[in-house]
């Protein structure tokens, strides 16, 4: 188990990703997987208030209505960590005061759950003044409601002044970051964030951290991606030098009997500033190759050479 940075927190060091419930995972699907994470150790869930309001025929909320009904059925709330984010909801859009208090509420009610661990800014809202937010999430906190807040898709910038405001009018300081980071989206995270994260003891958990599934290997031409669930999040990830790092994971878990969805997350894991990838499933059956990246322990000169040939994207 690893802390969330100065929090009380304790959670296995693999995060899984909600996203897929009620989208790519229906119910019966994402119990299943559920199960099987907590079984393999895991505690720790990462949802969102809008998944999955972009899959045809939903409006938001679905993952965590799941996620409710679960430990619900399970009578394991306390046994599980739940983060969870607001802004990006169809009907809780942005980061006004009255909107967090709104879309907190909702989010309460679909989780089937008195508080939130850790409640997630999900992207920065510009049209508010970062103070006006920052106190409304204090409040949840004060309340009870919330845990522990946290950020994701900020920038340097803005975070720098996230941390200046909880400073200079005593505002719950965020405990974690979740940028986009993987073996092939390294530069922004690495050239200031990480070292954001590092100053402010933040903890770090990676989102895409296999790349929509181009770090599966699934998708060695554009023709694989036609008709995916994922096509058009993958898509983005496609080029020579990313299908290089591809070929290189495929050979590195060739040497270990591992998926290379497995080695993905162990290169992740073995970056120092990270506490935690986020990896999601769609069935039981990909879970594994998840949850082995616990157990792979690669050779430094491994680790080089991926670091190396992800470098040149």
């Amino acid at each position: 188990m690893v802390a969330i940075g100065n929090s009380n927190l304790d959670i296995f060091p693999l995060a899984l990703g909600g996203n897929t419930f009620g989208w790519t995972s229906d119910e019966k699907a994402s119990f299943e997987i559920l199960d099987a994470f907590t079984a393999g150790e895991g505690n720790f869930i990462d949802t969102a208030d809008s998944y999955s309001a972009f899959a045809d025929g939903n409006s938001g909320g679905e993952s965590e209505t799941i996620i409710g009904k679960w430990t619900a059925a399970r009578g394991n709330r306390d046994d599980v960590v739940i983060a969870t984010k607001v802004s990006q909801h169809p009907e809780f859009k942005g980061l006004a005061p009255k909107n967090i208090a709104a879309a907190a509420e909702a989010s309460l009610k679909r989780l089937q759950s008195d508080h939130i661990d850790v409640y997630y800014a999900h992207y920065d809202d510009e049209n508010t003044p970062l103070v006006e937010s920052l106190a409304a999430f204090d409040q949840l906190v004060k309340d009870g409601k919330v845990r522990y807040v946290a950020i994701s898709n900020y920038s340097a910038d803005r975070i720098r002044e996230w941390m200046s405001l909880a400073d200079e009018h005593d505002f719950a300081k965020p405990i974690a970051l979740q940028p986009h980071y993987n073996l092939v989206t390294r530069r922004e995270y690495e050239t200031e964030l990480a070292q954001l994260a590092t100053d402010n003891n933040l903890g770090v958990f990676p989102y895409f951290s296999l790349a929509a599934g181009f770090l599966t290997g699934k998708y060695r031409t554009r023709e694989d991606l036609e008709g995916q669930a994922r096509e058009q999040l993958a898509t983005g990830y496609f080029s020579e030098k990313g299908l290089d790092v591809v070929t290189a994971l495929d050979e590195i878990a060739d040497a270990h009997d591992a998926e290379i969805s497995t080695v993905a997350l162990a290169w992740l894991l073995a970056q120092p500033t990270v506490t935690a990838p986020i990896a999601s499933a769609s069935k039981i059956s990909q879970l594994p190759a998840l949850l082995d990246a616990l157990r792979l322990s690669l050779a430094s000169d491994e680790i080089a050479r991926l670091t190396e040939v992800s470098g040149r994207i």
